[in-house]
């Protein structure tokens, strides 16, 4: 016995040594966080977490993303600067990503990803893509609108007889890119004076296009100014829903086509993960998710078109023709807009 149990100690003693010496390995693999990118998103949380999750599944990459309102991450970029914590920014419209890649907040991206667009979907800088399109229209009530006819033209709406019965968003980015569409074909002063005479004929203000269509299925007004595929998303959960849409007449600004689109920031942390997150986006199954859940048109050839949309080239005969870089001076509109008294 006396002679076993130094063989014993030993063993012990070795055993514990070894135990202890994989301690720090443990303790840095323990540590060791999974990569993440940080996303400012001005894009919907109902719409594209699913997205967002399907991207951490795939690849590993965790995804902090801070959402608000396209146009005030748009301004907290340009304040935080270099600072950003940020490494994309997700925006709802041109407009914003355009006011970020005039400051050159944005890198230029990969030539691979931008001959991979239609020159209608990247910016002339090339620092910034779409990921989807959607067109600006008219919804109604018909029941509420009863006799009136439709516009022919969004300037139709500061007519008397629609006074006090049509909504919009001001607050929202989508409504904001239409303005300064507005501004780039019939200059400053029409728009502002176009503000002034919705103003004045008691337009309806909502807090996005969301309450815009609520308002109209509750009957509070007969018109409202809205993207596409708001009410596509109200029909398919209740196809009762007593709202219909319309484009102006051919051209007009009203119909503008915009776009969602993903830059990544010049002082991101983590580029690759920033790159690998763009390019998701832009994949077959990304796309395909955007056209039959979120009711927006890709930006890439071979996706089958949602029966429930109109064909693309009806949206490029009713929308003006219009670069999307021209609507990129933000800050000018939104100064516009609070001289005028819309915001």
């Amino acid at each position: 016995m006396s002679r076993r149990m130094p063989r014993l100690a030993l063993a012990l003693v070795s055993a514990g040594f070894l135990a202890l010496s994989t301690l720090p390995l443990l303790a840095r693999g323990a540590s060791e966080q999974p990569p993440s990118i940080t996303l400012y998103s001005g894009r919907g949380e109902s719409l594209v977490a699913p997205l967002i999750e399907e991207f951490t599944r795939e690849t590993g990459i965790v995804v902090r993303t801070r959402f608000g309102g396209t146009s005030e991450l748009a301004v907290l970029i340009q304040e935080e600067g270099t600072r950003s914590p940020a490494d994309l920014f997700w925006a709802q419209d041109a407009g914003a990503l355009g006011a970020l890649s005039r400051r050159g907040l944005f890198q230029t991206l990969p030539e691979d990803i931008l001959e991979g667009l239609p020159g209608m979907y990247r910016n002339s800088s090339g620092d910034w893509v779409a990921t989807s399109g959607r067109a600006r229209v008219i919804a109604y009530n018909p029941q509420v609108l009863g006799d009136t006819p439709l516009p022919e033209s969004v300037f139709d709406l500061t007519r008397a007889e629609y006074a006090g019965r049509v909504a919009w968003a001001p607050t929202n980015g989508s409504f904001q890119s239409f303005l300064s569409g507005m501004r780039a074909l019939h200059g400053d002063e029409a728009t502002a004076r176009w503000i002034s005479e919705m103003i004045s004929r008691d337009v309806q203000s909502y807090r996005n296009n969301t309450a815009i269509l609520e308002a109209l299925g509750a009957g509070e007004v007969a018109l409202g100014i809205t993207n596409h595929y708001y009410l596509l998303r109200f029909l398919a959960e209740d196809p009762d829903f007593p709202v219909r849409q319309a484009f102006f007449t051919d051209g007009d600004i009203g119909n503008l086509v915009n776009v969602a689109g993903v830059g990544i920031l010049a002082s991101a942390r983590n580029d690759s993960g920033a790159e690998a997150f763009l390019r998701f986006l832009l994949e077959k199954g990304s796309q395909e998710y955007f056209t039959s859940h979120i009711y927006e048109y890709p930006v890439i050839d071979g996706i089958g078109r949602n029966p429930r949309l109109e064909p693309f080239q009806r949206l490029l005969q009713a929308s003006p023709n219009l670069n999307l870089d021209v609507l990129e001076d933000l800050e000018g509109t939104l100064s516009i807009m609070r001289r005028a008294g819309a915001l």
